[in-house]
């Protein structure tokens, strides 16, 4: 049993989903959000039906699974191998899931695809680097494909709170796992006009969908 004095502060994030990668979808068992995550999943299986798809730091495949059911296939990746493990163990009737370490950073991959989903991911990126992200996200997707986003809102009494914000504006929690470690991890809440704003000058036909816990982002590329 741990103590309740073991404190090892880590602000590694890839290192902090290795960690977590076993308790992970706990945070999807919360009462409050299963109506909005049953929405969620509904709509992203519209979105991306019948298509090909890439899905970035896919992590367990909880939503990997949800997509699965209407795309015609998808390349789920994530850096992290110990949550591709986990999703790797998921079963996909339609057998049409490939799965690769891989950071969207340095991929190396030259397909592009009808589609592009990207879950949870956004809000661990600096508000200095988003365009970089948004335009490395971009250059798999094939003229006229879809790019979708799906991140958090900041709820007060089922998220976390925050505990730091940096110059730049960038805002961190604290978060301590089943083990006891603590983790200062980089968690941003973008608004509607913030998504929009980064969106000027590379996308078209953007969508944004309001839920309460969650936002969805939809565009597509030129």
């Amino acid at each position: 049993m741990y103590g309740t004095n073991l404190v090892i502060m880590n602000t590694d994030l890839v290192e902090y989903y290795k960690a977590r990668a076993a308790e992970y979808e706990k945070i999807y068992q919360k009462p409050e959000r299963q109506v909005e995550l049953a929405m969620a999943s509904k709509l992203l299986a519209e979105l991306f039906a019948g298509q090909d798809i890439l899905e970035i730091a896919c992590g367990t495949g909880y939503w990997t699974e949800r997509i699965a059911q209407t795309a015609r296939s998808i390349m789920a990746t994530d850096i992290n191998e110990a949550v591709l493990a986990i999703a790797m163990q998921k079963e996909f009737p339609k057998d049409n899931v490939q799965f690769a370490v891989a950071d969207i950073y340095s991929f190396k991959g030259i397909e592009q695809y009808q589609g592009v989903f990207g879950g949870f991911i956004l809000s661990h990126i600096e508000y200095q680097q988003t365009l970089n992200f948004i335009n490395n996200v971009n250059r798999f997707v094939k003229p006229g494909g879809t790019v979708v986003l799906m991140d958090n809102i900041y709820v007060g009494g089922s998220s976390l709170p925050i505990a730091e914000t940096d110059e730049e504006g960038n805002t961190y929690q604290l978060r301590t796992l089943e083990n006891g470690t603590l983790h200062r991890v980089l968690k941003n809440f973008q608004d509607e006009g913030f998504l929009r704003d980064m969106l000027t000058d590379s996308a078209g036909n953007v969508e944004y969908f309001d839920l309460k816990y969650y936002w969805v982002l939809k565009y597509t590329v030129a």
